[in-house]
């Protein structure tokens, strides 16, 4: 329950600090990926399924960026993520935020 709740609270967190951008900036970019990682590896932790995974960082994703292409990329990136069998946030910002 502990686990779930801090998974909530990290992407809650995350969605509210950019939800208010109008530009997708290249920092943001940065940042959405980087947000990305950290919480695909927490739910690959917490052992949620990957649909579940994909739904939830998608609707982070879809809040912060307001460019559809931009959205487009970083589906992808975290598509790869979530398929990748690394658990590590670290490990997934080098192989996909680069």
């Amino acid at each position: 329950m502990k686990k779930t709740l801090l998974a909530g609270v990290c992407i809650s967190v995350a969605a509210f600090a950019f939800a208010n951008t109008t530009t997708d900036s290249s920092a943001l970019m940065a940042q959405q990926c980087k947000i990305s990682a950290e919480t695909v590896a927490t739910l690959k932790n917490l052992q949620y399924g990957n649909t579940v995974i994909r739904k939830d960082v998608s609707g982070l994703i879809s809040t912060a960026l307001k460019v559809q292409d931009n959205r487009d990329i970083a589906q992808k990136a975290m598509n790869l993520m979530v398929d990748d069998k690394a658990k590590d946030a670290s490990t997934l910002e080098m192989k996909y935020c680069s």
